[in-house]
């Protein structure tokens, strides 16, 4: 059983060692997308009606194939400064921490993002917004060495730990660094009952050395991620909206693309008020080659509380067996009291 254990964990370390140069560049993701918008694009700091927005999430994956990979963020963002005009300046936060495998491969990050705002025309006309946004903040990504086994702690048949040349080459438990992004987006209500927002992005545009392994920064910087969604909010009935996305996203050589639909059936409508209103939703989603989706939750007195499961379709299948990953995820957005949201901002925005 001891011996079983060995050989497990050494092929997942060789398996992380080829894969390291793959995967050091790659950020973390989440099937409910629309939960975390500060990690997808900066613009969308502050495109919500009402006066603050906090959000958490909560992410486990692969439990089926090895040590889960666990991922948690949690994020809070307002309007900062309104003028006469409707146009505001948004401030907002963002944090996450990223935890994978044996050797508690941890990536934690904190955000500080700013987006101005400038609005055109009235919300019950048809009215749009078009947002710059810019985001920095400081990431630090660790590693366990002493969790993972190496061919070479083999001496003459006996394992002996820590005599590894990984621990001589270069590879610390650490490194910091700082992060630089930013975006744009458009949003546009062309009626009460729908809307559409379109969003440009661009992550790690100072493209740090983020590598525990010190190489030169060329081989090492963290690759910038493009990022491009659409979005819409469709009133389809008295009670039921329609609310379909697509996600773009690329860094280095990987891509991916999350496309699907939100149904939301109101269980008592507010018009005019479609966030703080009750209602029940449910999603179908296809990330492309990897996983089908599926989200489920409650709206209700400006909260959101939402699961979601992936069931993996890749390569990985037969290992495991087709689960994937299990989201979790809450949000509230405060009503502002004097209304000022339904003269500012687009209601209805997807993001």
């Amino acid at each position: 059983m001891i011996r079983r254990n060995i050989i497990s964990r050494l092929s997942l370390a060789v398996a992380l060692t080829i894969a390291a140069p793959l995967s050091y560049a790659q950020d973390i993701h989440f099937t409910q997308f629309d939960m975390a918008p500060l990690v997808i694009n900066p613009a969308f700091t502050g495109m919500f009606d009402g006066q603050v927005r906090a959000a958490a999430i909560y992410r486990s994956q692969w439990a089926s194939v090895t040590v889960p990979y666990v991922t948690y963020g949690a994020s809070v963002d307002l309007p900062i400064v309104i003028e006469r005009n409707g146009d505001y300046l948004a401030g907002g936060l963002q944090l996450y921490n990223d935890k994978a495998g044996d050797g508690n491969l941890q990536n934690f990050t904190g955000l500080a993002s700013v987006a101005y705002h400038k609005f055109f025309g009235q919300s019950d006309r048809g009215g749009s917004d078009l947002a710059v946004g810019l985001q920095g903040g400081y990431a630090n990504k660790s590693i366990d060495l002493s969790k993972l086994y190496f061919g070479d702690e083999y001496v003459n048949g006996t394992f002996v730990p820590g005599t590894s040349n990984q621990y001589k080459n270069g590879i610390g438990n650490s490194v910091n660094y700082y992060l630089v992004n930013a975006g744009i987006s458009f949003s546009q209500s062309t009626s009460e009952k729908f809307g559409y927002t379109i969003g440009l992005g661009g992550n790690n545009l100072n493209q740090p050395n983020d590598a525990i392994e010190k190489k030169r920064n060329s081989e090492t910087g963290l690759d910038m991620r493009y990022t491009a969604e659409i979005g819409a909010n469709w009133l389809v009935g008295q009670r039921l909206s329609l609310r379909p996305a697509i996600l773009y996203q690329s860094q280095s050589s990987a891509t991916e693309i999350i496309a699907g639909n939100e149904f939301r059936f109101d269980i008592g409508h507010e018009p005019g008020f479609q966030d703080f209103s009750t209602a029940l939703f449910v999603g179908a989603w296809y990330r492309t080659g990897d996983a089908t989706m599926i989200t489920a939750g409650v709206d209700f007195k400006g909260f959101r509380i939402g699961v979601g499961y992936d069931y993996n379709i890749s390569d990985l299948n037969t290992s495991s067996n087709g689960n994937g990953g299990f989201e979790i995820a809450i949000r509230y957005i405060a009503p502002n009291p004097i209304k000022f949201a339904n003269k500012r901002t687009i209601p209805c925005s997807r993001f």
